[in-house]
């Protein structure tokens, strides 16, 4: 164990450390006050009680030295060795096999389990077992003993036997002294957790009977915390969760598994003026007290108690809230479509008389009727227009815009459309363009829906472009995906403008005296087109430099099939002759 960890109250390591350097000192006490008598037999012609104090001084002080080097296991070490030593040499000098050097040696291991770790303990056991069988092997072949005389013998054994057992009585008082006030401690700490805890916490016992409720539990439930014996804990379950409780407290009690479950429970309150009951909602968290000793069916278990009621309401609330939500946008949807409908039938009616007045159907007109019959014209084909667009997004919305989706050849759509924004181009002297890299894969996708992305694109792309300038749609394989592009060069957008690309009615310049037309519905509706068929849209752009907005659309249709795409799709580089746009460079322009 590190220095660290033992300083920092770790308590029955920092008394077994101490109680090294305690023996360390009684072993040098007692060799002390022996010292003189062994001098004294020393000098009257005895040496073996000099060398027995002259060997338990140097191990007190070589293993006290060790310790205040901060080696304890050295130290323990050291110990248990002079022990075995001075056992041995005990041994030596009595014939017996049974002898007090023997009980001396024996204590080395008890000592080893005190105070030394796991191989401390093994090893003290081998060198017993050899000690052992050293006085065996002196007792059965008749070695000779260290000359000592008996009464010498038997007094130096008798004190030497005393000094160790004292040392080991000593560190087992210790010891166990440790681990009593670590239990205790640890103890005190559970209680105060307990007590001080925010949940409630309740203890049962194996038959159910509750054996400790924390103070938190009052507070929980308005109560004190002996109320809740008996039955007075099940009584506050409503009665609609009492299955539920019963079932999750089965489930630890015999079952040993931990359950957790929300229910409701009675709430007292004191200072209520009505008696009507109060509750709140109770997460209760069920776990077994898994005990080695416990041989029977039953656990006792340990609930926590917490209450979730502000947050029951708050996902009360957000439910009613999208609920309302919902509410308001088929509402929505259903007014849409309503007035889509009234809408387009007296606007065809417009459309289609005010084309016949201006092509002399009815007769002839003055040149200022013709010019109201044209302005008639195109105000209402710029409603239906706007109804087409309001339809398709509530569509979109809502969920209700279904994909007819078969493979087509998408450069053949490119004409047609820009047939049909000739008219826009011309008036805005926009040049059309296209671009498309080498034969492209057929494309599985709704052919009415890209259709309807080209010309939104396209529609925007000459609305904002400057007179003369030019419009570029591209079109190219990018992996297993088909890259479709439109470049202008017009006014383009800030960085603020272009993060909120796709949103509904979104417009870059907003109010009545802006000078481009629109709803803010095109981008959107391309958006949604879009995720639809599971693609990608991408826009760059950068102010007077012109934008760049990029689809990037399933070659095989929404749900991608890469066991069909991987065989023509190869994992390399495009051919360096096909003319590829630089992405990194116009995305810097970008920024």
């Amino acid at each position: 164990m590190s220095l660290a960890v033992a300083g920092s109250g770790h308590r029955p390591e920092m008394l077994r450390r101490k109680t090294l350097a305690n023996n360390s000192r009684l072993l040098i006490l007692f060799s002390a006050l022996a010292m003189p008598l062994a001098v004294y037999g020393l000098v009257t012609g005895s040496a073996f009680p000099f060398a027995v104090a002259a060997l338990g001084l140097a191990g007190g002080m070589i293993t006290l030295s060790l310790h205040q080097r901060r080696l304890f296991e050295e130290a323990a070490a050291g110990q248990v060795c002079t022990m075995l030593i001075l056992g041995c040499l005990l041994t030596l000098a009595d014939g017996q096999l049974g002898d007090a050097g023997l009980a001396i040696a024996v204590m080395a291991p008890v000592l080893a389990s005190l105070v030394g770790r796991k191989r401390l303990r093994q090893q003290s056991w081998a060198l017993l077992a050899g000690v052992i069988a050293l006085a065996g092997t002196a007792a059965a072949f008749g070695i000779p003993a260290i000359p000592v005389a008996p009464g010498t013998l038997m007094a130096t054994a008798m004190a030497t036997f005393v000094i160790i057992a004292g040392i080991v009585v000593h560190t087992s008082n210790r010891i166990n002294a440790a681990y009593e006030v670590y239990d205790k401690a640890q103890i005190t700490a559970y209680r105060h957790l307990i007590e001080h805890v925010q949940d409630g916490v309740v203890r049962f016992s194996s038959d159910g009977e509750i054996l400790l409720a924390s103070r938190s539990s009052e507070q929980l439930f308005g109560c004190r915390r002996y109320e809740l014996s008996g039955g007075g804990l099940g009584e506050r379950l409503h009665v609609l969760d009492r299955p539920a409780y019963l079932t999750a407290f089965a489930d630890a009690n015999q079952g040993g598994k931990s359950r957790i479950i929300e229910v409701r429970m009675r709430q007292d309150d004191p200072r209520a003026m009505t008696s009507v009951p109060r509750f709140i909602w109770v997460e209760i968290s069920l776990s077994p007290v898994q005990d080695a000793d416990n041989t029977g069916l039953r656990y006792e278990v340990v609930a926590l108690f917490r209450d979730i009621t502000g947050r029951k309401d708050n996902e009360i609330a957000m439910a009613e809230a999208r609920r309302i939500a919902e509410e308001a946008s088929d509402a929505k949807s259903r007014f849409l479509a309503t007035i889509g409908h009234e809408l387009r039938t007296p606007l065809n009616a417009v459309v289609g008389f005010s084309e016949m007045m201006t092509s002399g159907i009815g007769g002839e007109l003055s040149t200022t009727h013709r010019e109201y019959a044209g302005l008639i014209h195109q105000s209402g084909k710029h409603l239906l227009e706007v109804v087409r667009m309001l339809l398709d997004m509530s569509k979109i919305e809502a969920g209700k815009f279904e994909l007819q989706t078969e493979p087509f050849m998408v450069e053949d759509m490119v004409e047609p459309c820009f047939s049909m924004v000739e008219a826009m181009a011309s008036k805005q002297q926009v040049t059309l363009v296209t671009d498309i890299a080498g034969p492209l894969p057929l494309l599985v996708a709704d052919e009415r829906a890209c259709r309807q992305i080209l010309l939104n694109l396209l529609s925007n792309a000459i609305k904002f472009s400057h007179p003369g300038g030019r419009v570029t749609v591209s079109l190219k394989r990018q992996g297993q995906s088909l890259n479709l592009s439109v470049t202008d060069h017009g006014v383009g957008m800030a960085p603020a403008a272009l993060s909120r690309i796709g949103e509904p009615f979104f417009q870059v310049q907003d109010g009545l005296a802006r000078r481009y037309e629109g709803t803010g519905l095109g981008l959107s509706i391309v958006k949604g087109l879009v995720d639809l068929h599971q693609g990608t849209l991408r826009a760059m752009s950068e102010i007077g430099a012109g934008t760049v907005v990029t689809v990037l659309l399933p070659i095989n249709g929404p749900a991608i099939k890469t066991e069909e795409t991987a065989s023509v799709t190869p994992l390399r580089k495009e051919p360096a002759a096909a003319p590829v746009h630089s992405w990194q460079d116009e995305k810097r322009k970008a920024q």
